[in-house]
């Protein structure tokens, strides 16, 4: 069979329509996706041991003639297990295969084979369970390094070994689109051997050349995509001029003196309104750092111009919650805020879209509902997204049509984000955005001590939330999980209590058994809006004592008088994302703390809730969690919108992306539409790239 890119997987051997169904849930539908489907890791399986010699408690390949015929044996109903002795020169190690029944077939008593598993020790007997092997005389998955590939149920590593194996013959026709002055001056494979290496490395330094050229790829196109967006927000779109007024003019409306990181933004956001084209600017800071002040203060710019502004916020309490503040501060002002959310009754929907309509609305804060059929503006200029991650490119767009549809230009737009990460990380992660950050803390936040316990202080722990809710507080406590699941057992555990807390067998058991005194509520992404917003509006206004949630309350409303966070199963979440939670307590007058519970014997696990407990500095924690878990789990799928990484590591890989950057800009300086001949691939690949992703270079 020829195989090309375009080659369906059915059409190889073995494929049939069921276990294409589970390729196509990887993303895996022709040869083409093989080829850009990575291993996740490798076995480095290349040494060969001698029994005696084999290290114990490590996976390691050990070569040995199978002693006697292998014995079958049923334990009971739906439990098969094998065993076998082989033996060498040196020793004797015991084979055991569970729910493996074709090993007594497949393994030939005198014929010699290589086993790759982990050499376990009782006494003086060696043993090793469930180990890959082959015949010695094959070494196609033993004595070399082996690729580890995601999974998904009814896909094997070895089956995704052998398609990829058969699908890389067509590397070898694929035109490769890095110009090859690029590829010479910054020493890079040619594509062909890069996609080979990667799968099948013969070497280590195979491998890091092949890790190299396909990194670098990703984030060169990645730049240059970057810069196309940006020339043509600030070349080709026109935004409304908006004039900048003195900060200290704006800080009069203000309980408080503004810090130096929060003028400095303000300052920042007035000098993109006021340059003509649209500002995109992402503020970032820590939780509690003051992001609402400085887009209450671009939104007073707006009305102060003559124009409307709108924010959007992730869940309905939330919006009221900028509602009240926003119409506290700026009203005074003669600044009207209005409110729109999908709870609202059809008669305060049509009022609120008629004011809107006519200009009699300056400054709106809603939810979704903005986004909705109906609504119209008079003179929109200013969109300001609350929490970057919950709103997208295509949410913005959709409010930004809005906009035209009053015969505006472009608006300006503001995005809020408390997802504290490196600066040159966010001028990538946030595409077009030019970022601003907020890196100080207001004097008023009260600091949040944490702790991190174990099982057995679990009774400690109950009563220490007694005594909070007996001084007048409320007390948040976090599970992972909505509903149980038997599977969800850690792995080697098995008691009941070191399962997966879940909210809603969890919040009974504590209602009936713990603290059937308290009022106790549950709050989970499973619920209807409605649900979710009146279980978060009892607890704001004190009506709930405890309320057990998942992380839908990580972006949430301020309960000043929530004073206690704690996290069940603490070492199953993100760093930065058990920081976010934190942030939900600590925003009142009262001490707060923060209880992280777990039940893990991890030692890696237990130093990154250490870390958590030992400082409060987001920016610091951000970078921990991005070493330890990669970008791909801190920022989700979809994020940022903007092309998936498949290879490159954001942390790890900063030099690379500076050099891929000064490539893009110097390849842009000599060609910027990229029409020379040898650019124009690198133009096409970048396309395709970008529409993925719902933003059009064309």
């Amino acid at each position: 069979m020829t195989v090309t890119p375009d080659t369906p997987l059915t059409q190889f051997p073995g494929v049939g329509e069921v276990r294409a169904k589970k390729l196509s849930h990887l993303g895996l539908n022709t040869a083409g996706d093989l080829l850009t489907y990575y291993p996740r890791d490798y076995e480095d399986r290349r040494q060969v041991y001698a029994i005696r010699q084999a290290p114990e408690g490590v996976r390691v390949c050990v070569r040995a003639m199978v002693a006697q015929r292998p014995r079958l044996s049923r334990i009971r109903k739906g439990l098969d297990l094998v065993q076998v002795p082989v033996v060498d020169q040196g020793g004797t190690l015991h084979l055991a295969f569970f729910n493996q029944s074709y090993v007594e077939r497949a393994l030939l008593p005198g014929e010699d084979y290589v086993f790759y598993g982990q050499v376990e020790r009782q006494g003086n007997r060696l043993s090793m369970t469930n180990p890959v092997f082959e015949r010695a005389d094959r070494q196609d998955v033993t004595g070399r390094i082996v690729p580890v590939y995601p999974l998904t149920a009814g896909i094997s590593g070895h089956l995704l070994a052998g398609l990829v194996r058969q699908a890389l013959p067509c590397a070898r026709g694929l035109a490769d689109t890095l110009p090859q002055s690029i590829r010479q001056a910054h020493h890079l494979a040619a594509a062909e051997f890069a996609l080979t290496a990667i799968h099948f490395p013969p070497d280590d330094r195979a491998l890091d050349l092949a890790r190299r050229r396909l990194a670098f790829e990703e984030l060169f196109y990645l730049a240059v995509g970057l810069a196309f967006l940006k020339r043509r927000r600030t070349t080709l779109s026109t935004g409304c001029p908006i004039p900048a007024l003195p900060v200290e003019q704006f800080a009069a409306l203000l309980p408080f003196t503004p810090t130096d990181a929060q003028r400095r933004t303000m300052e920042e956001a007035a000098r993109d309104m006021a340059c003509g084209r649209p500002m995109n600017r992402l503020v970032q800071g820590d939780v509690g750092s003051g992001k609402t002040v400085v887009a209450a203060y671009a939104g007073w710019l707006a009305v102060q111009g003559g124009f409307q502004a709108a924010m959007m916020a992730p869940t309905e309490v939330l919006a009221e919650q900028h509602f009240r503040t926003l119409s506290a501060l700026l009203s005074p002002a003669g600044v009207r805020v209005g409110l729109l959310t999908g709870a609202m009754t059809a008669a305060q929907k049509r009022k609120v879209h008629a004011d809107l309509a006519a200009g009699d609305i300056d400054f709106v804060v809603g939810t979704h509902a903005l986004l909705s059929q109906g609504v119209a503006f008079r003179r929109l200029a200013l969109i300001i997204t609350d929490e970057q991650h919950r709103f997208g490119v295509e949410q913005r767009s959709a409010l930004a049509e809005k906009s035209a549809a009053g015969g505006m230009p472009s608006p300006h737009v503001l995005v809020m984000s408390a997802t504290p990460i490196p600066r040159t990380l966010a001028l990538i992660l946030y595409g077009d955005l030019d970022v601003s950050v907020i890196d100080q803390l207001p004097p008023r936040r009260t600091p949040i001590s944490t702790y991190v316990i174990r099982e057995d202080k679990r009774q400690r722990m109950y009563q220490f939330v007694r005594r909070q809710v007996g001084e007048g507080r409320q007390v948040y406590i976090v599970c992972p999980a909505v509903e149980e699941d038997p599977e969800a057992a850690l792995p080697g555990e098995e008691s009941p209590a070191l399962t997966l807390k879940a909210v809603k067998s969890y919040a009974q058991r504590l209602q009936r058994e713990v603290f059937p005194d308290l009022t106790v509520d549950i709050l989970h992404g499973k619920m209807r809006p409605r649900e979710k917003d009146a279980a978060m509006r009892a607890f704001s206004q004190g009506k709930t004592q405890v309320l057990v949630a998942t992380t839908v309350i990580e972006v949430g409303v301020d309960v000043p008088n929530a004073t206690l966070m704690i996290i069940e199963n603490a070492d199953r979440f993100g760093l930065s994302q058990l920081h976010q939670l934190r942030g939900r307590v600590g925003r009142g007058e009262h001490p707060s703390f923060c209880v992280l519970l777990t039940a893990t014997r991890n030692p890696d696990s237990m130093a990154r809730l250490r870390t958590l407990a030992s400082t409060t500095d987001g920016f610091q924690i951000s970078r921990e969690d991005l070493k330890l878990r990669g970008p791909g789990d801190f920022f989700g799928r979809r994020q940022h919108g903007l092309p998936q990484m498949k290879l490159s590591d954001l942390a790890a890989d900063m030099p690379l992306l500076y050099e891929a950057q000064a490539a893009a800009e110097e390849l842009l300086s000599r060609d910027p539409e990229l029409s020379e001949t040898e650019n124009r691939p690198v133009l096409a690949r970048v396309r395709r790239l970008f529409e993925d992703t719902g933003n059009s270079l064309n």
